[in-house]
């Protein structure tokens, strides 16, 4: 029921995030902080470019303007497999028809096929991209940091918020 709680707490966050456009949060973490984070609240989002579970190619940069959830994950991470679903039904079922939303689910250090199994087995249908090498994650919190980890940026590309074990 906790998790609901979360996810609930998330998507109005997101919503009103859309809604209300260009609002800044100034926290302050440390460089690097407990949760093994490298960013901070606050901080421009680091640029990447990665392949989706499509083929496509997701750019952040080409997102700016909309309210960004990065979900990184992985199909043998057992925290990712239960936040999953409410990703899914709490957040991008509800919001993935808004214009000024994106959802990006990044699947760190494992080939297309494991990724697709594992979207089948959570049930997820937004869009996953793949994280070869884990190079993306390691913009976002220290390479040997635990997974299971949400980003959420703003629409002037600025960090807003950062969890871990939700």
């Amino acid at each position: 029921m906790a998790y609901k709680h979360f996810f609930l707490l998330v998507a109005t966050f997101l919503f009103l995030m859309a809604c209300a456009g260009n609002k800044k949060n100034t926290d302050a973490e440390s460089t690097v902080d407990k949760r093994g984070y490298i960013v901070r609240v606050g901080d421009e989002a680091p640029e990447f470019t990665l392949q989706t579970t499509t083929g496509e190619v997701f750019k952040l940069s080409d997102m700016k303007g909309k309210v960004i959830m990065l979900q990184f994950t992985a199909s043998w991470c057992g925290v990712c497999r239960k936040e999953m679903p409410f990703i899914e039904s709490e957040i991008w079922k509800k919001h993935k028809g808004n214009p000024n939303f994106c959802l990006l689910g990044i699947d760190r250090d494992e080939p297309l096929e494991k990724v697709l199994e594992f979207m089948k087995q959570t049930g997820v249908t937004y869009p996953m991209a793949l994280d070869p090498g884990g190079d993306v994650f390691a913009l976002f919190a220290e390479r040997k940091a635990g997974i299971t980890r949400n980003v959420i940026i703003d629409p002037s590309n600025k960090i807003v918020m950062l969890t871990r074990l939700y």
